[in-house]
């Protein structure tokens, strides 16, 4: 056990709902002395850094209500009980895009925000895009529209606060890093 580790007491969720659930959490800290902790449950979520042969970025605009406004993001979808990362960023590609791919690369994976949740997202970069005849449809109460932007467009939409997400702007600046790296 870590010297920082804290000890947890007692569990209860709190709340339960179709993406993410709520635990109250009694902890021991590690100088001996009690608190509580609000941790949010999250499956897990994929994204993927969709880049066409003619090198766009293919981006959703989408409504977030948390935020109260639309922004520019790369595709990105939760991961389904049991489900394979790789095999949830197809379907989340296809869902989102119409897009397939040849080729799919891990990137990353990091933590959006481990100061009270456990969701983890993956960030695949697809390459060898091609268009799907009959794709999969979007969720019934998702609705985006699509966007193809250079690496230019992209870095102004950042500046903008039109894409205004991590997981985008970890995508972004990859992208920016691999191209002044003089990979491609």
């Amino acid at each position: 056990m870590s010297k920082l580790e804290e000890k947890t007491l007692h569990s209860e969720e709190i709340f339960s709902g179709k993406v993410i659930s709520l635990h109250l959490q009694d902890v021991e800290l590690p100088n001996g002395k009690q608190s509580k902790r609000e941790i949010v449950k999250h499956p897990g979520a994929v994204a993927i850094l969709a880049v066409t042969n003619d090198e766009k970025i293919i981006m959703v605009e989408q409504y977030r209500k948390a935020l109260e406004r639309t922004i520019v993001e790369i595709p990105a979808g939760k991961l389904e009980k049991g489900e394979e990362p790789a095999v949830c960023a197809r379907r989340e590609l296809e869902e989102e895009t119409g897009y397939g791919c040849e080729s799919l690369e891990l990137l990353t994976s990091f933590y959006t925000s481990p100061g009270f949740a456990d969701e983890i997202v993956h960030v695949y970069l697809a390459k060898g895009l091609s268009e799907i005849e009959n794709s999969a449809a979007l969720d019934e109460d998702e609705f985006v529209n699509l966007e193809e932007l250079t690496l230019e467009e992209a870095l102004q939409y950042v500046k903008e606060q039109k894409i205004y997400d991590a997981k985008t702007i970890y995508a972004v600046q990859y992208l920016q890093l691999q191209r002044a790296l003089g990979k491609k």
